[in-house]
């Protein structure tokens, strides 16, 4: 039996407002920004033409996110937003090319019937794996494996990777844009890392599974109440993501411009639950 996690919104009257994100130089439109009305949660994403809308009732400040870009804030007035790249300081580093003779899997995720909905906002969920001396064997990482149960086929996704720093999510680490298309139904995918020989920082590193609020992406979920007996609908967006239960707290959620600690999860109704951390599951193949 399929468990999904989604919550109940209130609605108000609003407006809707548009506007389109481009490259302060090139001028060339950005798809698949990561977009909030900053400390609330409302947002959404750029489609590929740059273009995207919310329904705010009025002015907010709202936070523009995306990879080679540095973070922006904005008005909800602006109709054109230009988001300036940015630049990379890179430190002198000893080049490694990994041997991958050896693989080693971490995580302790499996496949579950729980999951949780994006609903109609662009979260970006985050697991944290801590270093451990042992990596220094395997110290490349080489796959993601990640669960999804989509309604629909092909919906995508964005993997981000970044370090830890001061408790939290902090810089991205993988500087290209990785896209996943995920299958209809339970999947298991597997994220090919291996060409840009990422070091497991000593600091730890956070795996992010960002949700697209894109049109290609959004179905009707259909529910069955259970006092009522009707069965009810709302729009939502592919895919659902599989969550874990566990006991530590490695997990993380970016939403209205911040990252923030998933809390545990109280609900005193004795389910398996109550008391312990959700968690999107995901695992990491380290190579040599």
């Amino acid at each position: 039996m399929y468990k999904f996690l989604f919550f109940f919104i209130s609605f108000s009257l609003t407006a809707q407002i548009r506007g389109v994100v481009k490259d302060s130089i090139s001028g060339e439109p950005i798809p698949y920004v990561n977009i909030w009305v900053e400390n609330e949660t409302i947002g959404t994403t750029s489609e590929t033409n740059g273009s995207f809308s919310l329904d705010i009732k009025e002015e907010k400040l709202l936070v523009f996110s995306a990879l080679g870009y540095e973070v922006k804030k904005a008005s909800s007035k602006s109709e054109l937003i230009l988001l300036k790249p940015k630049v990379f300081e890179l430190n002198e580093v000893v080049i490694s090319i990994p041997k991958k003779t050896k693989e080693l899997e971490i995580g302790d995720s499996k496949k579950i019937h729980h999951s949780q909905l994006s609903g109609d906002k662009p979260w970006i969920y985050g697991k944290l794996f801590k270093f451990e001396e042992k990596y220094n064997e395997t110290p490349f990482l080489k796959k993601i494996i990640f669960y999804s149960n989509s309604k629909i086929k092909n919906a995508k996704l964005k993997i981000r990777i970044y370090n830890f720093k001061d408790s939290i999510p902090n810089e991205d680490i993988l500087y290209e844009e990785v896209i996943v298309s995920v299958k209809k139904g339970m999947q298991k995918n597997t994220v090919d890392l291996s060409k840009h020989a990422i070091l497991f920082p000593k600091e730890g590193v956070v795996i992010g599974l960002e949700w697209m609020i894109i049109e290609e992406n959004k179905y009707l979920f259909e529910y069955k109440d259970t006092k009522s007996k009707k069965t009810n609908s709302f729009v939502t967006y592919a895919p659902s993501l599989v969550i874990n239960y566990t006991e530590e707290e490695n997990s993380f959620h970016f939403s209205g411009g911040k990252w923030r600690k998933r809390s545990r999860a109280i609900s005193n109704s004795g389910r398996e639950w109550d008391g312990k951390i959700m968690t999107p599951a995901i695992n990491l193949i380290l190579t040599n």
